[in-house]
């Protein structure tokens, strides 16, 4: 009786967790960074853009001018396209996060339960712990990239143990749908190939069901994620702009210290949340283990904190610049980032927070009541952490008021043309609002286009990059933000329309942006020597729904100015 009523409260509390996000709808609080400024918006547009099921070697006419690869974006096989296919905007992006974090929470528990918590009498810490992960603030168009891995590799370990049950391969069949296998599942699938050659060579033997079930999954994720295989490996005719990627340049001792802020703090598409409660509980416990002399039965629990700790030292590392004689000598270490092994640590921390609990509570006495005060803290921090009180406290916009669908039909209306006809760009907020309002734009956020685009965008934005330092680095250095910056706004992308900045002495090459098409672009703030660049103002568009006030410029002729 007493498990069902904790089993119960144990859903209550995800449900609790992610009911704001269904009952505010439009109106919730949501993570902006790598979020509503690009694949929410990507997964609208692509949508609409008719080429949805494109041919591999297509693009997505309505960003970057048309150059935006089809391929650079998630295949027709991600399941959580087919939920903005079918939902709108808000309620696709709540559904998603009950999806993910319901199999988060069912996936920790079956690990843990049959593979790391050992004692029934523990069945408690084995719940809340799992409560505790699937609540974890992770990058919500991941999916089940970081938050799936305990279902996965529970079910590989059943497959390696020679359990059989449909189950097992279901799950392996079916992951590969709801998560991506660039930003997650690969590592997994590496360090489950580790598990495999450990056996072969502890046990002497081969176990190719365990073999089998490794290439299974790798396979179906090779279908789902055939457009971005066929991108960097069959689609080599032009450079991409993620062959111009800086190398990096981090010191022996930034390393270092970077080793230690991820395995503090963590990073931010992956977040364990472990700094305030989790870390201190496991360190004390390895103090204790070793004062007491327990470590030696405590080997699970070293062995997890080792791997841990392990991949941030990877992570920092990777950053480290003596490895760049070979970066440049190999191309796919330039363009892929392997430093993110990180992607397993939120589980791993879970696993390990988990049995720190087990060794207290074991202890019996004050020890146990100090491991349950762990558990619900470390719940109470989850809670903490969710975006509706994170982001509203932030003053972050949301969903509707950053979308601003409104206040951007007024533009469409007042521009009077259809918007394939014109492209557009922005000032002081994501390009991805207007793409989200289905205007066309010269500018956007995408991972991989044409770096013959990119030297020709930069074109329009050049004499704004030579007065600042950081702006060039940013964009000649990386780019995947394609943006109009401006020196005096720095990478700030969020003037709401309580703002009191005014740019005052834009450079822009507006003669180039005409060249590619460019007509208007919308800005966050005034441009006080817009005539000087050859913009004229056109009207100031307000709504109270918004979270902006935009200042629609219109581009004059080639020969003006």
């Amino acid at each position: 009786m007493i498990e069902r009523k904790q089993e119960l409260l144990a859903i209550a509390l995800i449900l609790i967790f992610t009911a704001p996000l269904f009952i505010l709808g439009g109106n919730s609080h949501i993570r902006i960074h790598d979020n509503l400024d690009s694949n929410m918006t990507w997964y609208r547009v692509l949508l609409n853009s008719g080429n949805y099921l494109a041919e591999t070697g297509s693009n997505i006419p309505q960003m970057l001018d048309g150059v935006a690869p089809r391929d650079a974006f998630d295949s027709q096989f991600v399941g959580i396209v087919w939920l903005y296919a079918i939902f709108p905007t808000p309620l696709a992006f709540a559904f998603s996060q009950l999806i993910t974090r319901v199999f988060a929470f069912i996936g920790m528990r079956l690990w843990l339960r049959d593979y790391i918590i050992k004692d029934p009498s523990k069945k408690y810490i084995t719940l809340f712990v799992s409560v505790a992960f699937a609540l974890t603030p992770f990058w919500p168009s991941g999916m089940l990239s970081t938050l799936g891995m305990p279902l996965a590799l529970w079910a590989f370990l059943n497959i390696r143990k020679g359990k059989k049950s449909i189950w097992n391969w279901l799950i392996l069949t079916l992951l590969p749908f709801y998560s991506s296998l660039i930003l997650g599942f690969c590592f997994l699938l590496f360090l489950v190939a580790c598990i495999w050659v450990y056996d072969i060579v502890k046990k002497r033997g081969w176990n190719w069901r365990f073999f089998g079930s490794m290439a299974y999954m790798s396979a179906i994720y090779c279908v789902v994620n055939y457009r971005f295989i066929s991108q960097m490996f069959f689609q080599t005719n032009e450079p991409d702009s993620r062959s111009a990627f800086d190398l990096p340049n981090n010191s022996f001792l930034g390393s270092i210290r970077l080793t230690f802020k991820n395995f503090t703090i963590g990073h931010t598409h992956d977040q364990s949340l472990a700094t305030y409660i989790i870390l201190p509980v496991i360190l004390l416990a390895l103090i204790v283990m070793l004062v007491k002399k327990d470590w030696r039965t405590q080997k699970p629990f070293l062995w997890l904190l080792g791997l841990n700790f392990s991949l941030s030292v990877w992570y920092a590392f990777w950053w480290w610049g003596a490895w760049n004689p070979i970066k440049e000598q190999i191309s796919i270490m330039r363009s892929f980032n392997f430093s993110r092994f990180h992607f397993l640590q939120p589980f791993i921390f879970y696993g390990i927070f988990a049995l720190a609990l087990v060794y207290f509570a074991s202890k019996g006495g004050w020890w146990k009541k100090f491991a349950i005060l762990g558990l619900v803290l470390q719940i109470g921090v989850v809670f903490a952490g969710n975006s509706e009180i994170v982001y509203r406290e932030a003053g972050t916009p949301s969903i509707d008021q950053f979308y601003a669908r409104n206040q951007f039909q007024d533009i469409k209306a007042y521009i009077g043309k259809p918007q394939k006809d014109y492209r557009v760009a922005s000032i002081g907020i994501h390009p991805s609002i207007s793409q989200e309002n289905g205007f066309y734009t010269l500018d956007g956020y995408v991972n991989s286009y044409p770096l013959s685009y990119k030297e020709k965008f930069r074109e329009i934005i050049a004499k704004e990059l030579d007065k600042s330092p950081l702006l060039k680095g940013y964009y000649d250095g990386w780019g995947n933000r394609v943006y109009i910056f401006s020196a005096e706004l720095g990478k700030n992308y969020l003037f709401d329309k309580n703002s009191k900045k005014h740019i005052k002495h834009l450079e822009l090459d507006t003669k180039a942006f005409r060249e590619m098409g460019g007509e208007y672009i919308f800005s966050a703030v005034p441009i006080d020597n817009a005539a000087e660049n050859n913009l004229h103002l056109e009207k100031t568009f307000e709504d109270e729904q918004s979270a902006w006030k935009i200042y629609l410029y219109k581009v004059g002729d080639l020969n003006a100015g």
